[in-house]
């Protein structure tokens, strides 16, 4: 118990230097600073996890068999394959000047997140042996990228980044028109161009592959299966929907004031309720279902939602 206060003490001195928390009070302060420490607890169990997950996919599936994958991990993968040196040398190597680029022009405290975890790779690459699962070239390309991109996934959780090719992104997004996604489409059609002409087109397509499937599971691994769908519901029973929405569903809504422009009997100046709610995609066949019980003419208009914070959204899992 005296650790546990001690540890909580300084986490409290160091994100509010004041003393307490904004909006405090005078109620325990200990209980935020439980809750705070379990974050932490959660953040660091989360890297931990995705280091072990992206060592398997490097060293049990990709390294053996000569695949590769996109950033710098491709390169270094790539770069280990014709040198012959130890790939978590080369990951610290090759991603240092990232985190340094990160450390004085983006965040210091995401480059110093990213020096703990890369280094946290390096280290198991170096000390902990993996069994290679399989020869099959399409499973080492699909599980090899599945756990990579799990791995990565589970760090970007946690607070961590094991790749600093999109430090770079969004530093040269800054400087060029090009936004982070061109930036790192051009990074990686380099890196495949340079691996068919120093092995072979069929290890890039198969490293093609092995990217895909990483790309994708850090997809879900960052947005899961309650990735959000903001809809915006357009009805003269807009009183009627919110009410199924709040009280059926358990989702807050907005309402904010619209009129009619143009509808199927032609202009028309009608003030009606504008209904907006964000909901996770495993809702949106229920939600559009109650909507149209309601009211059949109704119009909904749907589109992701990267993250929400705050009001009546469900808890998202791995926080």
């Amino acid at each position: 118990m005296l650790i546990q206060q001690l540890i909580i003490r300084k986490m409290l001195r160091e994100k509010y230097p004041n003393g307490l928390p904004p909006g405090h009070t005078g109620g325990p302060v200990w209980k935020f600073a439980l809750r705070l420490l379990r974050r932490q607890m959660v953040s660091f169990a989360l890297v931990v996890a995705g280091i072990f997950s992206a060592a398997l996919g490097l060293k049990g599936f990709l390294l053996p068999n000569d695949f590769i994958d996109g950033g710098v991990t491709g390169i270094s993968l790539l770069t280990a394959e014709v040198t012959g040196w130890p790939l978590s040398v080369l990951l610290v190597l090759i991603n240092a000047p990232f985190i340094a680029l990160a450390y004085f022009h983006l965040d210091r405290v995401v480059a110093l997140k990213a020096t703990a975890a890369i280094l946290g790779l390096a280290v198991v690459l170096w000390l902990v042996s993996f069994p290679v699962l399989t020869q099959d070239k399409l499973l080492i390309s699909v599980f090899g990228g599945f756990f990579l991109g799990a791995g990565i996934g589970l760090t970007i959780r946690g607070g961590g980044v094991l790749d600093g090719t999109e430090i770079m992104a969004v530093f040269a997004s800054r400087k060029s028109p090009m936004s982070v996604g061109d930036v790192m489409l051009v990074i990686n059609v380099l890196i495949f161009a340079v691996a068919a002409w120093l092995l072979s087109v069929e290890t890039a397509m198969y490293s093609i592959l092995a990217y895909l499937s990483a790309a994708k599971t850090v997809d879900f691994m960052i947005d899961g299966l309650e990735e959000y769908t903001g809809v915006t519901i357009i009805s003269k029973r807009s009183e009627a929907i919110r009410r199924m929405i709040t009280e059926k569903l358990g989702h807050g809504v907005t309402l904010y004031a619209g009129r009619s422009g143009y509808g199927g009997h032609g202009h028309q100046q009608e003030s009606m309720d504008i209904v907006f709610t964000a909901v996770t995609r495993l809702e949106v066949t229920r939600l559009r279902s109650e909507v149209e019980a309601i009211d059949h003419q109704a119009f909904l208009l749907m589109h992701s939602i990267k993250d929400t914070h705050g009001g009546l959204i469900k808890k998202r899992p791995l926080h």
